[in-house]
């Protein structure tokens, strides 16, 4: 029997099989050669489970969706400010699953 993996919603709290819940990625930020951050690593759903970065695991309702965004676990859990226009057009998004 193959083990399945399981991950923890930042909204509900829930440990769910990975395959369920959608990835809430942070890229990594972009250097230049002195090792000096140029760009922030932008924020955005993955939804095939393979983008590179820190990543955040919310359940595919809109209502663990907003729990996390209310209570700022996506920032915690990727120890980055998320701007409002990045959440609306994730939720955006999100309801188009």
């Amino acid at each position: 029997m193959k083990k399945v993996p399981l991950r923890k919603c930042t909204g509900c709290g829930e440990m769910k099989p990975k395959r369920e819940l959608i990835r809430v990625v942070k890229a990594p930020d972009t250097t230049d050669a002195d090792g000096n951050v140029t760009a922030q690593g932008a924020v955005s759903l993955d939804l095939t489970g393979k983008k590179p970065g820190r990543g955040a695991y919310v359940c595919k309702s809109a209502e663990c969706f907003q729990k996390a965004r209310k209570a700022r676990r996506f920032e915690h859990s990727l120890s980055c400010k998320i701007p409002e226009e990045v959440y609306e057009s994730m939720s955006a998004e999100l309801q188009e699953i």
